[in-house]
């Protein structure tokens, strides 16, 4: 399961022009899920995430996490992080997990947010999406559930 998290101060999803996920202060979330992914990926990356230390305190730029500042989640499914361009001109996607398990996946990444108590949105899965964002520092953090050493 790979993630591209950026600290936002704004970010929203549409679909047809109509919003569907918006928050102020916290991290937009990429997230592609693998073929070989399973629930443990889902653990692991959220509680990654949600414990990261990205946000800054009156001492450091980067010292407290989306739980202690208490900010919000947008998730936004994107197959293309599982995208491989090494060979020609045309990225393969033959590593990304099939639309039913992605889903199912990309759920149980949501929920275990919401069990933490974070406010989440999320865009609509396999749908087509404008994202917008006023990203903050710039922070963005590449984090992947298999490349845990």
């Amino acid at each position: 399961m790979r993630a591209v998290v950026q600290r936002v101060k704004k970010a929203e999803v549409k679909v047809n022009k109509r919003v569907v996920g918006s928050i102020d202060k916290g991290v937009l979330i990429f997230l592609g899920v693998a073929k070989e992914d399973s629930e443990k990926d889902c653990e692991y990356l959220a509680n990654k995430i949600a414990h990261l230390r990205i946000f800054p305190d009156e001492h450091k730029p980067m010292n407290k996490s989306l739980i202690d500042v208490g900010g919000s989640a947008l998730v936004v499914s994107q197959f293309t992080l599982l995208g491989d361009c090494r060979k020609g001109r045309r990225p393969s996607f033959t590593e990304a997990a099939e639309p039913e398990k992605a889903k199912k996946l990309y759920n149980r990444f949501v929920q275990i947010f919401k069990d933490m108590n974070i406010h989440v949105e999320t865009g609509i899965f396999q749908e087509m999406m404008e994202v917008y964002l006023i990203n903050d520092g710039p922070v963005t953090m590449l984090l992947d559930s298999k490349k845990l050493f």
